[in-house]
């Protein structure tokens, strides 16, 4: 579950990311996030990813409220959330599989139980021959693989995905997309900024659309 209540969020020099925000996504629904350039939805999904705190509002994720949540608990947070990037954010020194890896390891997870978890992961998205390659000898719609891989590697219970597709083309953002609602269907709740809109269009989903921070439309088709 995630709801937003009257939710602001102003950056130093006045600049308000967030204008009294609100919205309910309930568990095991999936959602996408649209508007303009500005709009405020990567600060959105910040604000439910606890990367930044919320200047006004309530937000509450699985019940809990992160106005309330302290900095110490901050990871424990995180690792119910699993965020995905349209740069990736993959470490090029580093192979598919450790990258997958990273937040096992800071998690503590054993050596036999990472392995396992990762493999899993790889096979969800369809690089499992790939663990011992690089960043940089994937195409594009591959190392986005990687980091959904690496997001739910965690299982959390909570996907964010901030323009997943933004640098890929039509047949691969339509991949992506179906892998997407494959964790969908098995209760995982993903909430999708995306200015892909002939293609969210498509996909028979609930729409929320943002416009100066403010949410000025919810439902199923995106302007």
């Amino acid at each position: 579950m995630i709801q937003f209540d009257n939710v602001s969020k102003r950056y130093p020099g006045g600049h308000e990311g967030l204008a009294g925000t609100s919205f309910r996504l309930d568990s095991g629904e999936m959602a996408f996030l649209t508007g303009h350039s500005g709009a405020g939805k990567s600060t959105l999904l910040k604000l439910i990813g606890l990367l930044e705190r919320a200047t006004r509002g309530q937000v509450w994720v699985n019940e809990r409220n992160l106005n309330r949540l302290k900095d110490r608990d901050i990871p424990y947070h995180r690792r119910e959330v699993g965020m995905i990037f349209q740069d990736h954010r993959l470490l090029a020194d580093r192979t598919v599989f450790d990258n997958i890896a990273l937040p096992l390891v800071a998690s503590g997870v054993g050596h036999q139980e990472i392995s396992r978890k990762v493999r899993a992961a790889l096979d969800k998205v369809g690089l499992l021959k790939k663990e011992k390659l690089y960043p940089l000898m994937l195409s594009g719609g591959e190392q986005q693989r990687v980091g959904i891989a690496r997001a739910v590697v965690t299982r959390p219970p909570v996907i964010l995905a901030d323009e997943p597709t933004g640098n890929l083309d039509p047949e691969l953002s339509r991949e992506i997309m179906e892998l997407f609602m494959q964790f969908n269907d098995v209760g995982v709740t993903l909430l999708i900024a995306t200015h892909d809109v002939d293609l969210i269009n498509t996909l028979d989903k609930r729409i929320l659309t943002l416009r100066q921070g403010r949410m000025a439309n919810d439902t199923g088709v995106a302007a």
